[in-house]
């Protein structure tokens, strides 16, 4: 049976389809190089493109209830808020800002993005396709996370903090970010969390002669393992104390990314004093007290 000449081949980069939102810019996506210049997707551009719809979903549906929040404020002669704002940290390509800029921003006359990275090249590169695309309430300051809550550049307040797979304690930043600037909600997916795995790898042999609690980190990968969990409880524990609920989801399917864990943070204004009492616990039974309590005041 002769096969079908029109057909096309398994390698072939994919049309246009579903994956694209509708009213989604093509021409950014083009720019982001998730499509190609002829306006198709290639597995690689499908992961990274389920990957930032999916969160951006998480973080539509917090916009929309925000605004909807400030909507009923409203007294008076006024019709409109003020509009969101939202910082995204560890920004890279900034593939998370244009989106959620594209699909949520740029339809509304009110409301800023910002985008928050260290290297100069990006920053330059997404500042020139901002102009290019009319994004005109997109702004890129080329700093750490750290330092960008005293920049002059960022308002007093934020609504909105993000942190795709900012590394190691850069999370940790974007929340003490979140925290300073009153942030009404925080959409963190963790990477690399490696400074308690050290702290752990290095009080071993003495945790090991101390307690049977121990054996969960006595092997390397393991270490590693329970570094990483036992960062991000201690995180949601953190925000708890402060006034935020917590909700812990996977971002995608494992097979898209090892670092799937998404954080969910909303802001109520009613602090857990239970959740800082086992903050504090977990920090002293593990033996961190000392290297974190800077990072958890």
């Amino acid at each position: 049976m002769k096969k079908n000449p029109t057909q096309p081949k398994t390698n072939e980069a994919k049309p246009l389809d579903l994956d694209v939102r509708p009213g989604q810019s093509i021409e950014l996506l083009k720019e982001l190089h998730i499509l190609t210049r002829e306006g198709k997707l290639n597995q690689d551009s499908r992961r990274k493109l389920k990957q930032v719809l999916h969160l951006f979903q998480f973080i539509e549906k917090i916009l929309k209830e925000l605004s909807e929040e400030d909507a009923a404020k409203l007294t008076g002669p006024a019709t409109e808020t003020k509009g969101l704002t939202l910082a995204d940290h560890g920004a890279g390509k900034s593939y998370l800002g244009f989106i959620v800029y594209d699909l949520f921003f740029k339809e509304r006359p009110q409301g800023h993005i910002y985008g928050i990275e260290t290297r100069a090249e990006l920053v330059e590169a997404s500042r020139a396709l901002a102009q290019r695309l009319d994004f005109q309430r997109m702004v890129f300051l080329n700093t750490s996370v750290a330092e960008s809550s005293q920049s002059e550049l960022m308002p007093a307040q934020i609504d909105v903090v993000t942190a795709l797979h900012a590394c190691d304690t850069a999370t940790d930043d974007a929340i003490a970010f979140g925290l300073l600037k009153k942030a009404r909600a925080m959409v963190l997916v963790p990477c690399c969390q490696a400074e308690v795995a050290a702290k752990l790898r290095q009080n071993k042999a003495l945790h090991l002669s101390r307690t049977p609690l121990a054996e969960l980190w006595r092997h390397p990968l393991h270490t590693r393992e329970i570094g990483s969990q036992l960062t991000n409880v201690l995180r949601c524990l953190y925000l708890e104390s402060k006034g935020y609920t917590v909700t812990v989801t996977e971002l995608v399917g494992w097979e898209h990314s090892m670092k799937n864990e998404l954080i969910l943070a909303r802001f109520t204004g009613r602090p857990k004093a239970g959740a800082a009492e086992r903050l504090h616990a977990l920090l002293t039974e593990f033996g961190l007290s000392e290297t974190l309590a800077s990072r958890y005041p």
